[in-house]
């Protein structure tokens, strides 16, 4: 029998993949060929650069607000004059097309990875993913995709690797080095695909079985084995979907709800409304693609009225933008310190268009409204009021439209601790992933804070159990990452959590904890 080889890595995304490795190989340059003047190396650099633009503008047509960042950026770095001129500059005193382009980037490169700031550190995969593009349109050669359901393994991966890829049929991603705070770790976590990182270089042939665990930061292999590895205890069951309409007893026979977290509005295609009690968490920041979009109300009236549609009467929760800060909306300038309800504020023109956008949606199903980084309880009363203004205005002018319920995100600390205070939300839900990062004062984009929250845990269980207390009967639910965790499903329950809300992959494991849990959040005997 085969002997698994486990390794340690940090987790970069949650969750648990298997599948046959494709471990990339170093891309061989293009072959050089002989250049007769330095006109047609600069034209022909030119070409390619204008290859890779439109591939990437191809890419954008059909990726959500998060992703077409991303591709933005890399467009916006291939536009810039400084970096074809670098180039052009070489090939102008003799160097080749090829060796004048991976000269200039891999230079940029080496600056990126020797750089202080994580953040920067991690842009460095950026501009290979550029490079590596150009070169292949240089060459004549498209950029190789990786078979589905496969866990990719490699160095680094390329943001537009990631999103030209099928993730469908599952799979996962093992680097060897990358960062949590890279562009694919933040698009994996937003797709709910498995990832580990820092694992340092390690031998694996393409093809040999390979499991990632997400959760664990673990990578096991197992040494000529040709059939998938048998899944853990607790990792996703490979079972069809469960048409309970999101209801899901205890084991003593309480009931929970169980609800899903929606990014992009597409993501619902392949979701069977039968299996969820509805939408919990609607991020609507990743609905919209730009600034133009975030003030065109027709756009945003029809992904709020389709998610509704897609319901069928189950409850939908649509946040309101959660930009600022370190979520910044291409073409809106704004203060570092402003996020959330805060930025709302400042930037009527974009909140009154959402709001009209929110009430004329409600009358086609069961909508709430939430809001964002809530602090005070001043902060629901006066985003209350803007509604009730708009909500006039539309009377006049003889809209269709309906005031719906309007609630509050608890992710700040100050507001989970006075939460007895909070009298006009309407209903609450908690947003661990910012409840963690303000507990342990680290920026999600520190190299250190993806070990910082799992070590907080304890912290916002403690503060979540507290803030119940406050709540008093108001309906309450969590729909940060510790909810979709079904280690600590019991501690949820104990607080008094009877409404989970996952990523749509987390189902099944939050149904099968709750199922082997009482209400009180102790284990049924045998279990």
């Amino acid at each position: 029998m085969a002997v698994q080889l486990r390794l340690k890595a940090t987790g970069a995304s949650p969750g648990i993949a298997s599948g046959p490795a494709y471990v990339e190989q170093q891309p061989a340059p293009p072959a050089v060929p002989n250049q007769p003047s330095a006109v047609s190396g600069h034209a022909e650099l030119s070409a390619a650069i204008e290859v890779a633009i439109h591939q990437l503008e191809s890419l954008a047509t059909e990726a959500d607000a998060e992703s077409s960042d991303i591709i933005d950026f890399q467009i916006e770095v291939l536009r810039d004059p400084t970096i074809s001129e670098m180039a052009s500059a070489r090939i102008t005193a003799g160097d080749n097309v090829v060796f004048s382009w991976v000269g200039t980037l891999d230079g940029y490169i080496r600056e990126l990875e020797s750089a202080e700031e994580e953040q920067l550190r991690a842009r460095a995969v950026d501009i290979l993913d550029i490079k590596n593009r150009v070169l292949a349109a240089l060459s004549g050669t498209p950029v190789e995709d990786f078979p589905a359901g496969s866990v990719y393994v490699g160095k680094d991966m390329e943001p537009s690797r990631f999103l030209a890829h099928n993730w469908s049929a599952g799979g996962g991603i093992a680097l060897y080095g990358g960062s949590v705070a890279g562009h694919v770790a933040l698009l994996a976590r937003s797709r709910s695909v498995p990832m580990v990182i820092g694992a340092g270089p390690f031998a694996l042939a393409s093809g040999q079985e390979v499991r990632v665990d997400g959760d664990t930061g673990l990578i096991v292999l197992q040494p000529g084995r040709d059939r998938p590895l048998p899944a853990r205890s607790d990792s996703l069951p490979m079972t069809a979907p469960v048409a309970d309409n999101g209801k899901q007893l205890t084991a003593d026979g309480v009931q929970t709800l169980l609800f899903i977290n929606l990014n992009a509005p597409d993501e619902i295609r392949s979701i069977d409304p039968s299996t969820t009690a509805g939408i919990g968490l609607m991020r609507s920041e990743f609905a919209v693609t730009s600034l133009a979009d975030a003030v065109n109300e027709e756009k945003q009236l029809s992904i709020y009225r389709h998610a509704l549609e897609w319901a069928g009467g189950r409850s939908v929760t649509i946040r309101m933008f959660d930009i600022g800060g370190d979520k910044p909306m291409p073409g809106l300038a704004a203060a570092s310190d402003l996020r959330g309800i805060r930025l709302l504020f400042a930037r009527p023109e974009i909140t009154r268009v959402q709001v009209r956008a929110l009430l004329r949606a409600a009358v086609f199903g069961n909508l709430r409204v939430m809001l964002p980084m809530v602090t005070f309880p001043s902060d629901v009363d006066n985003m209350r009021e803007i509604f009730r203004e708009e909500a006039a205005e539309l009377l006049g002018r003889g809209t269709p439209h309906r005031l719906p319920p309007i609630g509050m995100m608890v992710e700040v600390p100050a507001a989970a601790l006075t939460l007895d205070e909070f009298k006009t939300a309407d209903f609450l839900s908690f947003g661990t992933n910012d409840l963690s990062q303000y507990l342990v004062a680290c920026a999600r984009n520190d190299i250190d804070f993806a070990g910082l929250r799992e070590r907080s845990v304890p912290a916002v269980l403690r503060l979540i159990s507290y803030a119940t207390k406050l709540a008093g009967i108001r309906p309450l639910s969590i729909c940060g990452d510790i909810a979709g965790d079904p280690r600590w499903t019991g501690d949820l329950l104990a607080a008094g959590i009877r409404h989970f809300s996952v990523a749509p992959p987390q189902l099944p494991a939050i149904r099968s904890a709750i199922v082997g849990l009482k209400s009180d959040g102790t284990r049924v005997a045998g279990e």
